[in-house]
Parts: structure tokens; C-alpha cells; sequence
């Protein structure tokens, strides 16, 4: 797994969002900034907290020139569902065989749940922030807010 680091280049990638839309990094770079979250499953209390709460504060990533993308092992049928039950304005990319996790050093905690990590990129392609808390559903939007300051 890569150990990435603030200051360090983001991993190109492309995956399927649950629109059908295929989501690149090469979308955001030198239009805006990226907030990347990953977290371990649609439905569950702490997620569902954690993916409404980027919800909530879309309009100010949105006004900073940040997009927002989260990621989870589910299928995309079921990001359609999660996403529509709780109108969801932004992309869920379904990672079912966990290599965006992979290429994103994002590990699974206990060996078992795939872990919750807010990557903050700005338009340059930079890693600027790298929030990891199991728990701290609402922290990471907090953190990634606090982070998008400094994307120019």
C-alpha cells in the first residue's frame, strides 16, 4: 500500500460513480479541488452521519471550487438506493474489490472494516489533508472544510 503524505501527488485514478458517470482525477486538475472520502458502508449509523454531513456542507465546498466524491465497497446498485434516499448532490464510487482503498493507502481497521479516511486534493493534484478517524463521522468534514482554506 502506498504511504501517502501531505505534499505528496495524488494517485490518478477512474472508477464508475452511481450515476453510470466514470469520475477521473484528471476532472479536477486545474479546475478545483477534491474532497475524497472513503468510508466502510452505506446504511450504517456512523456513515450515513458522516456521508449527510458532506451533504449538508456542500453548498460551502461547492463555493470554495472543491467537488466531492465519497467511496465505499458498495455496489453501485446500492450507492443508486443510498444516494437517492438521502439526496445525496455529489458522486458515491462503489470499490468493491477495494482498489482505490489500495491505491489510496486507505487500510482496513482490525483487518476487518474498511477504514474511513478524507482526503483533501487540491487543484494541483496535492494531497493537503489526510483525516483518519473510525468514528468521527462529522470531524471529517469538519477537517476537510478547514483544509479547503488553503486551496487556491
Amino acid at each position: 500500500m502506498p504511504n501517502l503524505q501531505i505534499g505528496d501527488h495524488a494517485p490518478l485514478f477512474s472508477a464508475i460513480a452511481h450515476d453510470g458517470s466514470t469520475v477521473t482525477l484528471s476532472d479536477f486538475l486545474g479546475t478545483q479541488g477534491l474532497v475524497l472520502f472513503f468510508y466502510p458502508k452505506d446504511g450504517t449509523p456512523v456513515c450515513t452521519k458522516e456521508v449527510c454531513s458532506f451533504r449538508d456542507a456542500y453548498g460551502k465546498f461547492t463555493d470554495a471550487g472543491v467537488a466531492v466524491v465519497g467511496v465505499s465497497s458498495d455496489s453501485t446498485t446500492k450507492h443508486q438506493s443510498f444516494a437517492k434516499q438521502h439526496q445525496l448532490p455529489y458522486p458515491l464510487i462503489s470499490d468493491s474489490d477495494g482498489s482505490l482503498q489500495r491505491l489510496f493507502g486507505v487500510s482496513k481497521t482490525l483487518g476487518l472494516i474498511p477504514g474511513r479516511v478524507t482526503f483533501v486534493i487540491d487543484k494541483d493534484g496535492i494531497v493537503r489533508l489526510i483525516y483518519s478517524a473510525l468514528f468521527a463521522s462529522e470531524e471529517h468534514v469538519r477537517q476537510a472544510l478547514q483544509a479547503t482554506g488553503s486551496i487556491s
